[in-house]
């Protein structure tokens, strides 16, 4: 059987789980722990050190992903969303690999979500290009292309009206304005519409919280590609992540 274990790491929750790549299932039960008020590296660092252990350890032999809610560029965290600003520009594959003991393979979360849709989900056999996006507090995306992982696309800071998209049309935006279902899908039409202008894709899938109540939006929006609710949704992090370690 062939198997990873899958590290998912967000602002508010760490989670964990041994998966069986060929088939997306776990292998054991998902942990979660609550990620460190502040999110400093060592905090969480130690975090996902105790989750490991809480799984029972994990063997050499066994490949271990882990993924971050940042830019990861050369194994190192470029950015920052909803954890301490010192991640930015740290070697943070090293640091993780020396508390471990061992190698891992380090990815942007929302690009471990787009490639467990591919592997697992509503990309799988899809060809051409597909681009997933989370609707969350703000709105991060992964580029599939035929099966092949694009990095660090970061489609939520593209300008619309002035604006990062995500700044009018993350579902955070619609939670803080009390905007009804109608008004926020017509900013999610404005933002779709220009992705398919710049991207000219053969599908959108659409994950995040909110992926869980797709009836409520996705008929609102009119466009020329298929648009799809993910299938993966709290899992989607630790089987991408666990998916491309095994690659």
């Amino acid at each position: 059987m062939a198997k990873a274990l899958g590290i998912d790491i967000g602002g508010t929750g760490i989670k964990g789980a041994l998966v069986d790549t060929a088939t997306g299932e776990l292998l054991t039960d998902r942990i979660k722990l609550a990620t460190p008020d502040g999110g400093s590296p060592d905090d969480i660092i130690a975090t996902v050190v105790d989750l490991i252990a809480q799984l029972g350890g994990v063997e050499d032999a066994v490949p271990l992903g882990v993924c971050f809610p940042a830019i990861v560029k050369n194994g190192r965290t470029m950015s920052a969303a909803n954890v301490s600003k010192k991640w930015i520009g740290l070697k943070a594959e090293k640091l993780f690999e020396k508390a471990l003991g061992r190698d891992i393979h380090f990815v942007n979360d929302a690009d471990a979500a787009g490639y467990a849709e591919v592997r697992y989900g509503a990309a799988k056999d899809v060809t051409g290009l597909v681009i997933l996006t989370t609707l969350g507090t703000g709105i991060g995306s992964a580029l599939i292309y035929n099966g092949v992982l694009i990095p660090n696309s970061e489609l939520g800071h593209l300008e619309i009206d002035g604006k990062d998209a995500e700044k009018r049309a993350a579902y955070s935006v619609k939670e803080r304005d009390n905007l009804d279902w109608k008004d926020w899908a017509k900013r999610l039409q404005v933002y779709y519409e220009h992705l398919e202008l710049l991207f000219s894709p053969d599908l959108f899938i659409v994950g995040g919280g909110v992926s869980k109540t797709p009836e409520e939006f996705l008929p609102l929006l009119t466009l020329d590609t298929p648009i799809v609710p993910a299938v993966h949704r709290n899992n989607a992090g630790i089987l991408g992540a666990a998916a491309l370690a095994s690659n």
